[in-house]
């Protein structure tokens, strides 16, 4: 299928408009996310409507906490990703394209079947994720504008690598997004996720004017951004960019694909950014991959009450009315709280 969002160049060569990396493509070649290709001039998406995962999940697991909590959130994905990240947690599918000669894999799939499946399991969202949701735009996009029109939401987990003209187009059917913020460190961008930070800031600020509500994840690696400086930094700009209503998920690192040299991250260490946030000004900030915490509960940043009890991705209890806290009657922010 002929891919959105590119340029044409000289000499038969294309400019993929699609995420921050603007890779010029020769006839062809593919880009760095190794799914697009350059045929004859015109650039071309290797996996449209070929779906490698779908589930159905609890919305938790995304994590996204202030999205009508409790709910089911229909989960697709298509191989590939736009990063090189040497900690990958799904790099079997990410990877593949990359690692094994531009192979692309999947059951076929519409964005029609997509979405009445959603509704017939009863969830309230679609959610793009598991690998890079930019990579497979076609078909997350028209799977979007269908899902608005059945009612459903959309939610995108993502590296935030996506250009301004890609936002902008998914901008009017995208109601959430999980964002990682992978580090607050451009050298750590480059050395371990090839590549750059400055492009997921403007994401989340973009985002965050477009409408959608955000939610961010730091997965914290020991030794590499768990830094007190540079986590009060990156809290800082939560916090006064992005806003103060943002959730930050700080999650805990475990041992994997190319990056098996490292810990776990200690609990302490977790705790130590969770207090940074919560210093800085953020309403809500969570510790995962660490069931059993209080830390993963809803708070009221008012009152301090416990709004919503979590265990894991299952909520206990549930006490928000209307939207507010049910003590002093504080807004607690998302969708459908």
């Amino acid at each position: 299928m002929e891919a959105y969002l590119f340029e044409k160049l000289a000499e038969d060569d294309v400019r993929c408009v699609l995420c921050s990396h603007r890779c010029s493509i020769k006839p062809g070649k593919r880009g760095l996310c190794h799914v697009r290709e350059n045929r004859e001039g015109v650039l071309h998406t290797n996996v449209y409507g070929k779906v490698i995962a779908r589930h159905v999940d609890p919305i938790e697991k995304k994590p996204l906490f202030h999205i009508y909590p409790g709910s089911l959130s229909y989960s697709i994905a298509t191989v590939g990703c736009n990063f090189r990240c040497r900690f990958c947690q799904n790099a079997d599918i990410a990877q593949m394209p990359f690692e094994h000669d531009g192979r692309v894999t999947g059951d076929p799939a519409t964005p029609e079947e997509v979405v009445r499946a959603a509704a017939a399991d009863n969830c309230r969202t679609i959610a793009y994720t598991y690998t890079e949701p930019t990579v497979y735009f076609e078909f997350a996009y028209d799977t979007a504008k269908l899902a608005r029109e059945a009612g459903l939401l959309n939610v995108f987990v993502s590296n935030g690598y996506m250009t301004a003209e890609t936002l902008t187009m998914i901008g009017p059917y995208l109601d959430a997004a999980n964002v990682d913020l992978k580090a607050f460190d451009d050298a750590f961008y480059k050395s371990y996720c090839g590549a750059r930070l400055e492009p997921v800031k403007e994401t989340l600020i973009l985002m965050k004017s477009l409408g959608v509500f955000l939610e961010v994840t730091t997965l914290i690696i020991p030794g590499l951004n768990d830094g007190r400086q540079e986590l009060e930094s990156l809290a800082a700009f939560l916090a006064e960019s992005v806003g103060p209503e943002t959730p930050w998920h700080i999650s805990r690192f475990h041992p994997t694909y190319k990056m098996t040299d490292r810990p776990p991250t200690p609990l302490q260490t977790l705790l130590k950014a969770r207090k940074i946030g919560l210093d800085a000004g953020l309403r809500y900030v969570y510790t995962g991959n660490v069931p059993g915490e209080t830390s993963e509960s809803t708070f009221c940043y008012h009152c301090g009450k416990k709004v919503i009890d979590r265990w894991g991705f299952s909520i206990r209890k549930y006490a928000i009315e209307h939207g507010k806290c049910p003590d002093c009657g504080e807004k607690i922010d998302g969708i459908g709280m």
